[in-house]
């Protein structure tokens, strides 16, 4: 099995921040939606990139439906890459104004799909990289959901010269498994390397890490 790219997501301590890139993370998100249990201002986020000396290729902005004057500001303020959460049927108007924001490569769209829902095909012209996430009709991410790890792999390979990002409920126990069915070759943690809302565990991190690098 090909060790999928990490991110770990969610932080709001510098401390965790610190523990995930000494483990290996390749990503760290920091989400603004301010619906969010685990939400940061952008202040805090700064302050969290100053403390932990958060790589700038390793800062994704986390957030649902966007303002794109607000991503170009988050861009000026040294995020990297925007994970963004919105519905399915978003006029497609709005998703190339954030292209025009942020550029179609530093964008991970991920579009709220109910279960058995087809992916939206013309989405694919937008960017280069998809998050699926476990479905909940009342939230967007971090709700412990997994994903359909088998719709993954077939998206995965219809759409083959994307980047396809597997989140949804992976923790240590299951995302080595996640990973063989679904081919992902990246994989988002959250909830599951959690001991509440935004509070990383460093035993969990780590044993998320060793199940996918088990050597």
């Amino acid at each position: 099995m090909t060790v999928p790219e990490i991110k770990v997501c969610g932080i709001t301590r510098p401390e965790d921040a610190t523990f995930a890139l000494t483990e290996g993370a390749d990503f760290l998100g920091f989400i603004l939606y301010h619906k969010s249990p685990r939400r940061v201002t952008l202040e805090e986020a700064l302050a969290l990139f100053d403390a932990a000396e958060v790589p700038k290729e390793k800062r994704v902005a986390v957030d649902v439906n966007p303002n794109p004057s607000h991503l170009s500001q988050l861009k000026k303020e040294g995020f990297s890459l925007f994970q963004l959460h919105f519905p399915f049927d978003l006029p497609r108007e709005r998703i190339g104004q954030w292209v025009q924001a942020v550029g179609s490569e530093n964008l991970w769209l991920a579009p709220k799909l109910r279960p058995g829902e087809s992916f939206p095909e013309d989405l694919t012209t937008f960017a280069s990289s998809f998050l699926i996430d476990g479905f909940s009709p009342d939230a967007y991410g971090g709700t412990g959901q997994s994903a359909d790890w088998n719709q993954f792999a077939e998206w995965r390979n219809s759409w083959a010269d994307k980047d396809w990002i597997l989140a949804g409920g992976l923790s240590p126990e299951n995302v080595s498994q996640a990973v063989a069915i679904s081919g992902a070759s990246r994989v988002d943690a959250n909830s599951g390397v959690e001991s509440a809302p935004g509070i990383k565990d460093a035993a969990k991190i780590r044993a998320f890490f060793a199940s996918l690098n088990p050597t």
